[in-house]
């Protein structure tokens, strides 16, 4: 964990910290931390008050930092994002925390929101943009793209239902997780190790994803996570 230490200034510290709101960077890339940080940094109401790269290292800051708002990037070393989401929501309820990622939003928007995020945001979109969403939600408001707010509205209004959803929307978090590290290239024994659970219980997953992605057999899976993997790649590009 990094915490960024207070510009000098002639306003006491009390003061100083009430008339700027303080963010919590989660991000394991150092280059995309920095760039968070000049952002954020470069609004006259807001600042980072801190950096970390796992979301063991977010849990220790943020008790110690009293972050305003810490931002989360979904895909995190070991355990990944939505669950440090979901362990946030728990032991820091009014915490606001906007998460932010380089994948799909349609597969990830609503996954954050239910963890307990007031917003999403894809690491696509222009600072401006990100600096307009960091306020939205410190006003306790949520925050998703139009897209993903008239999704969302159309399944409410039941106007959704009539449309099949994708296979990959119907997966768990675990399962999710675990079709990424699949397609990473990643045998069971180290899938195990990196989400903290048994190579049974990714056995468990694994079977859970060949049925409902209806394939016949582990090596159609790797092939079919392979290939999602190259896909999702070539977006972030």
């Amino acid at each position: 964990m990094k915490r960024i230490p207070s510009r000098k200034t002639s306003i006491p510290a009390r003061a100083a910290r009430s008339t700027r709101k303080r963010i919590l960077i989660v991000d394991d890339h150092p280059l995309v931390r920095e760039g968070l940080r000049a952002t954020i940094n470069n609004q006259p109401d807001l600042e980072v008050c801190g950096e970390a790269g796992s979301a063991a290292e977010a849990q220790a800051a943020v008790p110690e930092l009293r972050p305003d708002l810490a931002l989360i990037d979904i895909t995190l070393p070991g355990k990944s994002g939505l669950e440090l989401i979901k362990d946030l929501n728990a032991f820091a309820p009014n915490l606001p925390i906007l998460a932010i990622s380089m994948h799909e939003e349609t597969l990830y928007a609503e996954r954050a929101l239910k963890a307990g995020a007031s917003g999403y945001i894809t690491k696509q979109q222009a600072p401006g943009e990100l600096v307009h969403a960091i306020h939205h939600v410190l006003e306790g408001r949520i925050y998703v793209s139009e897209r993903v707010s008239e999704g969302i509205l159309n399944r409410f209004s039941g106007r959704g239902l009539a449309n099949a959803k994708s296979p990959l929307e119907i997966l768990s978090d675990r399962e999710l997780e675990t079709l990424q590290l699949i397609g990473d290239g990643k045998s069971l024994q180290e899938i195990a190790r990196e989400l903290h659970i048994s190579p049974k219980t990714v056995a468990v997953h694994s079977a859970n994803l060949r049925q409902k992605l209806l394939l016949k057999n582990t090596a159609q899976l790797i092939r079919f996570a392979v290939r999602w993997q190259d896909l999702r790649n070539l977006e972030t590009r």
